[in-house]
């Protein structure tokens, strides 16, 4: 195995545009290989990009249907099938809409193909993580599931164990779906509680289907969660269940809208712990799945202060080479951004908060606390099916 670190990057991503006032505005991705490059961080992977996936490839997760819907959408835009997920508020149908999410697809299945074949050890494609997308439609800004489409590629290469951690504000539903039953696959998301936020799935009792109970698992977070509680909850959850099912490749997800400032949800994390959770999750690959770790984006729609500087740390993480947290945002970076958006960028690549969070076996549960109550509640569902005590 080489070691290296890979970063799959094609500018055309930046074509997955769903048009001006939408959330998922594609200047994040832009941005953020702005900053990944303003860092020199690109000179320290081997940058990669990956065809886009192919048909045979998506129907490892999509329906030949619902592929050729998305196919006549991208064609004609005017005329998507609603029916279908597409047309609609969330995903409005855009000209080119199939290649350019055939090409995000592409690049998460192109990394989890090199990381298992030994080109690299850690492959990161911020512009995945689409996780929202069904088998048999689009959903939450996502038309193809790259996520899901990594992991299906990964089985059909042989690979028996395959955990994936989802730590984006949104439940991750689609990938849950698309592995519901196979006992193969670990999936593991934290998420804000489905009351108070779409897609209202991802309960800690949803934990997989006949054959494979105990393979999904939800950790509901209550809304107003800061740093120590999201900290708290993903070291209370995700260590244990990875050290028993030992993953051969570890598939994170690392979406950015957990935050504070995030327009569409009601966490209140910081670029802080987000980069802390981006180091457990490095950790825990080396721990429990020989290195071998595919990271991905995700949601994230505040496009300037947030996104960049997250999935600039989760690159740097991946290619052994850390930014500082304290460390100023290069200037000539932050003269892009304006040009680009008229907005000021941030600069220091911290919100200035030190994670501390108190450990959920040392300090205690606290009966009363409604982020206890939550990581209990998902340990009760799925431990012992896994042979832990709850």
């Amino acid at each position: 195995m080489s070691g290296r670190a890979q970063l799959m990057w094609d500018e055309e991503v930046t074509g997955y545009d769903f048009g001006a006032g939408h959330p998922m505005d594609p200047v994040r991705l832009a941005l953020t290989m702005g900053l990944v490059q303003a860092y020199g961080l690109d000179r320290a992977v081997r940058v990669v990009a990956a065809k886009p996936a192919g048909e045979s490839t998506l129907r490892l997760v999509h329906g030949q249907e619902y592929i050729e819907a998305v196919r006549r959408a991208s064609a004609a835009p005017e005329a998507a099938d609603g029916s279908y997920g597409l047309g609609t508020i969330d995903d409005p149908a855009f000209a080119g809409m199939h290649e350019a999410s055939a090409l995000i697809a592409g690049q998460s299945v192109g990394a989890a193909e090199d990381v298992w074949r030994g080109e690299a050890l850690h492959a990161v494609n911020f512009a995945g993580g689409l996780h929202h997308a069904m088998p048999r439609g689009a959903s939450g800004f996502c038309i193809y599931n790259d996520a899901a489409l990594a992991i299906a590629r990964l089985l059909e290469l042989g690979a028996e164990r395959i955990a994936y951690v989802d730590v984006d504000v949104h439940h991750g539903d689609g990938v849950q779906a698309a592995f519901w039953d196979d006992p193969r696959v670990l999936t593991i998301s934290l998420h804000e509680h489905p009351r108070t936020l779409f897609p209202q799935t991802g309960w800690p009792e949803e934990a997989g289907g006949e054959g494979a109970e105990g393979s999904a698992v939800n950790l509901a977070l209550p809304a107003g969660t800061s740093d120590a509680g999201w900290l708290r909850a993903f070291h209370a959850v995700v260590p244990e269940l990875l050290a028993t099912f030992r993953p051969q490749v570890l598939v994170t997800q690392h979406g950015a809208d957990t935050h504070v400032e995030d327009p569409l949800a009601h966490l209140a994390v910081t670029v802080d712990a987000q980069r802390a959770v981006a180091e457990s999750c490095h950790r825990l690959a080396h721990e429990h799945a020989d290195g071998r770790w595919v990271a991905l984006g995700g949601g994230g729609y505040a496009v300037v202060d947030v996104v960049p500087r997250s999935w600039t740390h989760l690159v740097a993480i991946a290619a052994g080479r850390p930014v500082e947290a304290t460390t100023p945002v290069p200037e000539e970076w932050r003269q892009e951004v304006y040009r680009r958006t008229r907005m000021d960028a941030p600069r220091r690549m911290t919100d200035g908060r030190e994670p501390d969070w108190q450990d959920f076996h040392e300090a205690g549960y606290d009966p009363a606390d409604r982020l206890d109550q939550a990581i209990l509640a998902t340990r009760r569902a799925v431990f012992p099916h896994h042979g832990l005590l709850p």
